[in-house]
């Protein structure tokens, strides 16, 4: 019984020493994601919105000026750096493939944030994919304990993105969340505050992307860059039929005589090359669907599915997986920024939240 009342006093006075030092830090929801990374901050919301994306001296991990070749500066370097520097994504799949690179990433951005002056580093609670692997979960603690958090939490992607689309988890009844981003599509079924059944595919965003590089080069022998096909999708990229087709010109390099050259693709050449990575994220709701229980099940007709995740914002995307469940699709407010707007509110309910979701770093 002693050793039970010390217990709970010593957890009390780690939590108010955690509180103080609170004072002297900004404590941040990150959304480490494939494409950007988010910063959220409590009463002040997003503050941060960068692409991860880190630029470096060839052959080494030495991140270019000073440290600070990162995010937007970074990615404009992508597809066009000399020999001798490389602009690199440190994360794929929605997971870090390289440790060095995503944890001057994440530094970077923190003491961006926290402000170089702030005595004490700040609590962090980072969003990441349901599907990865317990090594990988480390190689995401250790990274942001070595960029300068003093604390870490975990939570997952869907029950990140369900809280910033404001849905009513902690109710006992089901939401269910297709979290469509640049390396993961997580989709999950919660209920009571905890994820009832979830599936995490490495299709999403970036598998758009490449579906376009390679009908560029198999239909015009024309090779484009990355951020080309990131325009092409989101200027006339979509999963359903339009009302009016859009053509658009398009730069790259002839594959055969390796010279610039530009060419004219329609939305509808885009929407057919973009049917493969659509089709499998539909198959992985799908899936979902057939996993859930029955009583769960029914809430979905009443409650429907919600999309979030810069996946979302591909034109038609809500009316292809209506069509393919029967059930009502709603696209959430502000896409992009729910699970970092979600990190956020985990954060300030951390005591409430931490107990049914990913333990901190001590744990």
């Amino acid at each position: 019984m002693a050793a039970s009342t010390d217990a709970l006093i010593i957890g009390d006075a780690v939590g108010i020493l955690d509180t103080v030092l609170s004072w002297f830090s900004v404590d941040m929801g990150i959304d480490l994601g494939t494409c950007n990374t988010l910063v959220c901050v409590r009463g002040e919301g997003i503050v941060l919105n960068e692409p991860s994306v880190v630029a470096v001296k060839r052959g080494t991990n030495r991140v270019l000026n000073n440290g600070n070749a990162v995010g937007w500066s970074a990615k404009e370097m992508l597809g066009k750096t000399p020999g001798s520097i490389t602009a690199i994504r440190p994360l794929k799949d929605g997971v870090i493939s390289d440790f060095e690179i995503t944890e001057a990433m994440l530094k970077y951005f923190i003491q961006k944030v926290n402000g170089r002056s702030k005595v004490f580093g700040p609590r962090v609670v980072i969003a990441i994919p349901s599907g990865i692997t317990p090594v990988e979960t480390r190689a995401v603690l250790e990274s942001a304990e070595r960029a300068g958090a003093r604390r870490v939490y975990l939570v997952e992607e869907p029950m990140a993105a369900g809280i910033g689309a404001g849905l009513p988890i902690v109710e006992p009844t089901a939401s269910m969340i297709v979290d469509i981003g640049g390396g993961t599509t997580e989709v999950a079924i919660m209920s009571l505050a905890d994820i009832a059944v979830c599936e995490s595919v490495r299709v999403a965003g970036d598998d758009m992307d490449e579906a376009i590089i390679n009908h560029m080069k198999k239909t015009y022998n024309l090779t484009i860059g990355e951020q080309t096909a990131e325009r092409l999708k989101i200027e006339i990229g979509s999963a359903a039929p339009v009302d009016e087709p859009r053509s658009i010109d398009v730069r790259g390099r002839d594959m055969i005589s390796g010279l610039p050259r530009k060419t004219s693709v329609t939305s509808e050449e885009i929407r057919e090359a973009l049917q493969e990575p659509v089709s499998a994220i539909i198959d992985t709701v799908m899936r979902t669907l057939e996993k859930a229980e029955p009583e769960l099940a029914a809430d979905l007709v009443d409650n429907g599915i919600t999309l979030a995740g810069g996946g979302a914002l591909l034109r038609g995307i809500d009316i292809v997986l209506s069509n393919a469940t029967g059930l009502d699709v709603r696209i959430a407010d502000d896409p992009l920024t729910c699970v970092a707007r979600g990190t956020s509110i985990y954060l300030e309910n951390l005591e409430e939240w931490k107990s049914t979701m990913e333990s901190d770093l001590d744990e």
